[in-house]
């Protein structure tokens, strides 16, 4: 299996959108080659900031194969292939594994809920079955409040005791800290990437691998100095602007704020059943962006 350590500031990178509804690929490279020269040390692909969930297979597939053909970095890239139906989960970590992702982020089968244990680790298992000639390294994804299912701490456990050469760490987008950090305590090998960047200076500690986070998108040079240099003020500016989205919708906020930021009103665009943010609410995220910019320079 590829030895593709993932660490530091990771963007949950937007999936721009064409007016026809389909990934429009050329903004899509284009954002991406931006946060990797502007700060990320990695971008995570068609997650929830992404809108995996709400492209079928073969568009998801498609944005994996732009990502490869284009000459994106791929070390650096990984991307969320998990599904509510295990084939198509399987399909899409094996189109990751062979594309050269280096990591493929496994959000459970989110339709049924309260599904025993065992259930998610034959899901687990029948992914890393399926593409042991082409292994890569997984990810769970724990966001609970989307899937309504738990990677918990002691489902982690038995995976690992059974999967430890494929499951490699996780991305938690539960927002609760005690969970990221007893997942973290599980080994020093299991990555665990909390959401937000916040969590930086405690990365830098070794607490963890550092951050998968969705306002990375917008303030990823601020992240980087917190992460290479420990810089605390950076930091502060950086979690500023992600508390500008406390209570707004965050990936359509986020899709907003970076139309603003490139001065192209084509990347606000959302995929269905998501609606774009509002004009109050782009007003006031602009003029928070802003103030927290103006002070950095003032």
């Amino acid at each position: 299996m590829p030895d593709n350590k993932l660490s530091g500031v990771i963007a949950a990178v937007a999936t721009p959108v064409s007016a026809d509804g389909a990934p429009d690929l050329d903004r899509a490279l284009a954002l991406a080659r931006h946060l990797l020269d502007h700060g990320c040390d990695g971008l995570n692909v068609l997650g929830t900031t992404g809108e995996a969930p709400s492209f079928s297979l073969d568009e998801r597939k498609t944005v994996m194969s732009a990502y490869q053909a284009n000459g994106l970095p791929m070390h650096r890239l990984m991307v969320g292939t998990g599904a509510a139906a295990v084939a198509d989960a399987v399909a899409l970590t094996r189109h990751a594994a062979e594309l050269g992702f280096a990591g493929a982020l496994l959000l459970p089968p989110f339709y049924y809920k309260g599904v025993p244990d065992d259930g998610l680790f034959a899901y687990i298992e029948t992914i890393v079955r399926a593409t042991v000639t082409t292994p890569i390294p997984l990810y769970l994804y724990h966001f609970p409040a989307m899937s309504g299912l738990p990677w918990h701490v002691t489902l982690i456990r038995r995976l690992l005791a059974a999967f430890s050469s494929r499951l490699v760490g996780l991305k938690d987008s539960s927002g609760d800290m005690a969970f990221a950090r007893s997942a973290a305590a599980i080994s020093k090998d299991f990555a665990v990437f909390p959401s937000t960047e916040a969590v930086l200076l405690e990365a830098r500690r070794g607490n963890f691998a550092g951050c998968i986070s969705a306002t990375a998108n917008c303030n990823a040079d601020l992240c980087a100095r917190a992460w290479k240099n420990g810089d605390a003020a950076a930091l502060e500016a950086a979690v500023a602007i992600r508390k500008l989205f406390d209570g707004k919708p965050l990936v359509s906020g986020v899709k907003a704020l970076l139309a603003y930021i490139h001065g192209d009103a084509e990347l606000a665009r959302v995929k269905p059943p998501l609606s774009a943010f509002s004009a109050a609410d782009r007003a006031a995220v602009v003029a928070g962006y802003d103030a927290v910019l103006a002070k950095r320079v003032a």
